[in-house]
């Protein structure tokens, strides 16, 4: 359902507000100093978060950008190179974190749905040596954001990590919505995290809390994890308040599969009008209308849809992205396709 002030926001699914239980469960919660390790709903909700993802343990931070960094830091050292797709979101999307923080730069492959094959990973490793630098992580980003959240599908993520470890690499998951993705290929969240050394989840997108990321590994890297998070500013005290919410929201984690029904229903909806710029069949929880064989410039259909009081933001110059997640609904999705009707009346060839 749209927000309060009648806004119907299909920017991100990180504009979520906390439901009145998440409230509820935040203005109840018992704390304590987490820094000294004392805050018992933190302590908690780390083993619960461990548990869920068949990890040996788990640390509360406070974005996802926050836990992936810790794990980059972690698992290479300043002059590596960690290989990821050229859109992934540790390289693009985090303010250069990886190279201002751990010394470390990128090498990419440019590739579709974030998948990387094991040719790509031996020709590239191949190559590293005497003038080259070291690739040291390989990075996945499940669901993967750019594409529209498609699924990396398991085996080749699986295949992927077995050839990076073969060549001396670690493995990190950026799986921010992780749950997005085991949810659409219903491969459980324990196998996805099986095959990493270290995985980031995220809270505040499609479970919809209002703060928060785990990252999760061995409890060595985990203990080693809290040393970087205080160094990053990360340490927090009577943080219980915000791990309560996050509890709430795990409790139907798995409702993410209505925020990918919801999508879908956009998605065909605006697929019927513009048939050669969206997929009528999105993997999760996001549809793009790209520019190419769109009759309406994508800065008509935004600003129409924002004068109508819906919200949708540019993945690229030529790409719209719509996020479906807990604070919208089918009236929503209607709203969407009455506004792209009137432009669609409005063209020339209809009148």
């Amino acid at each position: 359902m749209a927000f309060s002030d009648g806004q119907a926001d299909f920017r991100s699914d990180t504009v979520t507000r906390p439901t009145p239980a998440m409230r509820s469960a935040m203005a109840s919660a018992d704390v304590g100093d987490d820094v000294y390790g004392e805050d018992p709903t933190v302590n908690a909700l780390e083993e619960r978060v461990a548990d869920l993802l068949g990890v040996e343990a788990a640390l509360y931070v406070t974005s996802g950008v926050m836990g992936n960094q810790i794990a980059i830091n972690l698992l290479t050292s300043p002059g590596d190179e960690i290989m990821c797709v050229e859109t992934a979101h540790v390289r693009n999307h985090e303010n250069g974190a990886a190279s201002m923080n751990s010394g470390v730069a990128f090498r990419t492959v440019l590739t579709d749905g974030g998948e990387i094959s094991t040719e790509i990973i031996a020709r590239l490793t191949s190559e590293a040596g005497y003038h080259l630098p070291s690739i040291t992580l390989l990075s996945w980003e499940n669901t993967h954001n750019y594409s529209g959240g498609t699924v990396v599908p398991f085996d080749v993520f699986s295949a992927g990590s077995e050839a990076a470890r073969s060549h001396g690499m670690r493995v990190h998951l950026d799986g921010a919505r992780l749950w997005n993705a085991a949810v659409a290929s219903g491969v459980g969240l324990a196998t996805w995290t099986g095959v990493a050394d270290s995985v980031q989840v995220c809270f505040s997108k499609g479970l919809g809390a209002p703060i928060g990321s785990a990252i999760c590994g061995s409890v060595d890297f985990v203990e080693q994890a809290r040393v970087v998070r205080h160094r990053l500013g990360g340490a927090m005290r009577q943080v219980g308040v915000l791990a309560a919410a996050v509890d709430v929201a795990l409790d139907d984690w798995e409702r993410v599969g209505d925020d990918h029904d919801l999508a879908t229903e956009l998605a065909i909806g605006l697929a019927e009008r513009f048939p050669e710029s969206v997929n009528s069949s999105p993997e999760t929880n996001m549809v793009l209308l790209r520019a190419e064989g769109c009759p309406v410039p994508l800065e008509t259909v935004q600003s129409a849809l924002g004068d109508a009081g819906v919200r949708v933001g540019f993945m690229s110059p030529t790409m719209l992205r719509f996020c479906t997640h807990r604070d919208v609904d089918s009236a929503d999705v209607k709203r969407v396709l009455g506004v792209v009707d009137m432009l669609v009346s409005d063209l020339p060839t209809n009148r």
